[in-house]
């Protein structure tokens, strides 16, 4: 049966994969490169990420008022709670409402850093700037890769959507092309050989298919997470849910929080969480903070200084609390709840190759490379599939002129 269908889905593969082609190229080669986001930031940006003097740091709720006093129009969104030696102090900043107008304030940036002795400002940049400065290079690429910093249109961020589209697309793919990498069942080893020496066409056709049954399995779960990330809500979760019970999301059915209403303080948030982490027996410090004020939370996770994205495993611990009264409303716990709860967890970690900590993210820059190179391939091989046709079509139709001026 596979072997009448195989035409078919030769054709179907060449055309999904032409349609695919431009936007995983683009997605594989700064895949490979934000797998190292944070390191190549700091030597890039030094004077967001290393403290510009020695010292004691101020604590952290201090540099948070510091910060909002600084800039009237601004209010915290992600901030850290404690620093790794020699660390400046980096927060995400928000809008807040302008009473006036009652819609949030302009701002010209989205992420301060702070001297953590002084509380002094060293830097700012936006995070979303179409720019290939030194200052936004990363965060440029971050978004690329996800988004292709395509806008936002009624509300849907269409560049998430495109690229969610695209990954299920080659969610399907990853099944066709495998199943005609294998012309049949005596020669499938033909399938895992690369001809080196006879060079051209021959050897672009065996990168293509050989490099990708090579890594096939590492490609399907790189498509997956992919779906997962840029359509957890609309595709992955509904999906998982007809498998798995899956546990409500902390952020489920949330009211926005008004200018108007009473909220605690950071200094309550926290307090809650390490006396709510204390009664769980975790060990870790509080790590980091972030503002929610779309879904009235505070959420306080926990790790060590400058272990913010998780190490090797399925990352950090997080509880999560109502900004209105401190009410404990959720918890994220690593490699609990459900099998389908542990699937989604394992989202995240799996595409950037942090599941396996250092080895995995040097795994993810070798697996963007090779995605940019099937891309690149592929495109070559259509090439010259289609020249050769044009070229053959060509030669027929002057057959056939020429038989018909001897006729």
């Amino acid at each position: 049966m596979l072997g009448t269908m195989r035409p078919r889905l030769v054709l179907l593969h060449r055309y999904v994969g032409l349609a695919m082609a431009p936007f995983l190229f683009i997605a594989g080669l700064t895949g490979a490169v934000i797998a190292w986001q944070q390191e190549l930031d700091t030597w890039l940006n030094p004077q967001l990420f290393v403290a510009r003097t020695a010292g004691a740091s101020l604590p952290a709720t201090e540099l948070a008022r510091r910060l909002e006093a600084a800039d009237p129009r601004v209010q915290i969104s992600t901030m850290p709670l404690a620093l790794a030696p020699g660390a400046a102090f980096v927060a995400r900043v928000q809008p807040r409402l302008d009473p006036q107008t009652g819609k949030p304030f302009e701002l010209e940036y989205n992420q301060v850093a702070l001297d953590p002795a002084s509380g002094e400002i060293q830097a700012k940049r936006d995070l979303n700037s179409l720019s290939l400065s030194r200052e936004t290079l990363l965060p440029f690429l971050r978004r690329l890769h996800y988004s292709l910093h395509l806008p936002t249109a009624s509300g849907i961020q269409t560049g998430v959507w495109l690229m969610g589209l695209v990954a299920l697309g080659w969610l399907l793919d990853c099944f066709v092309s495998l199943a005609i990498s294998f012309p049949n069942l005596n020669a499938w080893r033909k399938s895992f050989v690369i001809r080196w020496r006879d060079g051209g066409y021959k050897r672009q056709f065996d990168l293509h298919r050989s490099g990708g049954v090579w890594i096939w399995g590492l490609l399907l779960m790189l498509a997956v997470s992919s779906v997962s990330l840029n359509l957890h809500q609309q595709v992955m979760r509904p999906v998982v849910s007809l498998f798995s019970t899956l546990s409500p999301s902390p952020f489920a059915g949330r009211m926005p929080l008004a200018p108007s209403e009473h909220r605690i303080s950071l200094e309550q948030a926290i307090s809650l969480a390490k006396g709510e982490a204390a009664s769980r027996g975790w060990n870790t410090p509080a790590g980091g903070l972030f503002f929610s004020p779309r879904a009235s939370l505070y959420g306080v996770g926990f790790f060590e200084p400058g272990n913010e994205r998780g190490g090797a495993g399925l990352g950090n611990n997080w509880l999560y609390f109502d900004a209105r009264s401190g009410e404990l409303v959720g918890a994220l716990v690593p490699g609990s709840g459900s099998r389908g709860d542990i699937f989604l967890q394992a989202m995240y970690p799996i595409h950037s190759g942090r599941i396996l900590g250092l080895p995995g993210r040097i795994l993810m820059t070798f697996i963007g490379l090779a995605i940019a190179v099937l891309c690149v391939t592929g495109m070559v091989i259509w090439a010259k599939k289609r020249r050769s046709r044009l070229q053959q079509e060509a030669k027929l139709k002057m057959q056939a002129k020429v038989q018909k001026q001897q006729a």
